[in-house]
């Protein structure tokens, strides 16, 4: 009988962290194996950015991580963000001659697909000789002592036994299941005795049950730049960021940014004119107009939000002209503050990211393995640090797994 395969790295996880760890070390001359349960490789690359890709923001500040990620210590962050920074992945991306454009807020996509940026990773895992097994589950993991080879894990899986030195694991985090993720990181962190943060949905549209959210359900669709914030005095957080409305809350790019930072059973603040100053301009069309209230308000806000917002009261269904200065002081505020609860979130079948996950506590920064667990790596999502909607998650992962790469250890 054969002996079972033996590599430098065994990779488990096929997705943004999994294949620039593998291509980074195949390339550095590590024998490497990547592993995953699914056919396809990236599938949120795949789906992110409407197909094409927000692959990294050029507005991060490595200096200053806890501006654009979130986690219990987002200062972890710093030395693999310091190491590998969004200039870097650019210059491989012009590298491979990917057209690419800046959106906005420094947020850059690939001009054509997203699959240009996983052609780009698949061909430097060629590039560095990286054995793919796809689709190939992992059953038993064991820890060992170190063979005669230098093997510290014993892998079994729908395709064999293997062996490997180090062990690193990408499997990202429980958001969009059907695309398939899993718990499986969070379980080999738990049979490793490593701590793990508390788990939920993060970059998630939120929700509004009940009779309250009736008015507003029927403005799904409408979309508008708001300021959105949560938390009080030094905790607050606050974006200015365009809102969608839905049939069961509230989505877009404000909602998903401070989803992140929200807690259950606590408001949300939104001025839904941040560019407005609503007091002055109804106090000055009272002087001039005799238009309905509604109709003057359509003049800085989209139509549909003014029609539906003065059916709260009705000293804000008559002319202008006609409203008491306190009523239009009321409109104006309750524009400016629109303070609401969300009953929850739509979860991991919408969320982009999970929050929590391997408490950074365990893993050293300078090489992204477990302290306690020698040869034992985690890397991407499957940590406990969750960037900003706009490219900082996929900026994590190649940094996290660039980090990675160059600390595995060969013969």
């Amino acid at each position: 009988m054969s002996p079972s395969p033996f590599f430098d790295a065994i990779i488990i996880g096929a997705g943004a962290a999994g294949l620039f760890c593998a291509a980074q070390a195949g390339q550095r001359g590590l024998k490497v194996l990547l592993i995953d349960h699914a056919d396809k490789v990236a599938e949120k690359i795949r789906i992110s950015g409407g197909g094409r890709a927000n692959f990294t923001n050029r507005d991060l500040d490595v200096r200053a991580p806890h501006k654009h990620f979130v986690g219990q210590n987002p200062q972890f962050c710093r030395s693999a963000l310091s190491k590998y920074t969004p200039q870097d992945f650019i210059a491989l991306v012009e590298k491979h001659g990917i057209a690419y454009h800046e959106k906005h807020k420094g947020q850059l996509f690939a001009d054509r697909s997203a699959e240009d940026i996983i052609n780009m990773l698949l061909a430097e895992c060629a590039d560095g000789k990286v054995e793919r097994w796809q689709p190939c589950t992992v059953g038993r993991i064991d820890g060992l002592d170190g063979d005669a080879t230098g093997a510290r894990y014993q892998l079994e899986t729908s395709r064999g036994t293997v062996h490997a030195r180090s062990l690193v694991i990408a499997t990202g985090g429980l958001s969009i299941p059907k695309i398939g993720a899993t718990d499986f990181g969070y379980r080999i962190a738990k049979q490793f005795e490593l701590p793990l943060v508390e788990r939920r949905p993060g970059l998630v549209p939120m929700t509004f049950d009940g009779a309250g959210w009736e008015p507003y359900a029927q403005l799904a669709g409408l979309a508008l730049p708001v300021e959105i914030s949560t938390g009080t005095k030094k905790e607050r957080m606050a974006f200015l960021e365009d809102l969608l409305f839905t049939h069961r809350g509230l989505s877009g790019p404000a909602v998903l940014q401070i989803s992140s930072y929200w807690q259950p059973g606590t408001p949300l603040s939104i001025n839904l004119a941040p560019t407005e100053n609503l007091s002055e301009a109804l106090q000055e069309a009272k002087s001039r107009s005799k238009k309905l209230i509604a109709n003057e308000l359509a003049g800085k806000v989209p139509s549909r939000l003014a029609d539906a917002w003065v059916q709260q009261s009705a000293d804000w269904q008559r002319p202008v002209n006609e409203a008491s200065d306190k009523a239009l002081a009321q409109l104006a505020e309750r524009f400016a503050r629109w303070e609401l609860v969300p009953t929850g979130t739509e979860g991991y079948k919408k969320a982009e990211v999970t929050l929590g996950g391997v408490d950074t506590k365990a893993l050293s920064q300078q090489t992204m393995e477990a302290k306690a667990q020698p040869g034992l790596f985690f890397i991407g999502e499957v940590v406990d640090i969750t960037g900003w909607l706009g490219g900082y998650n996929f900026q994590w992962a190649w940094a996290s797994a660039h980090t990675c790469a160059q600390a595995l250890p060969q013969d």
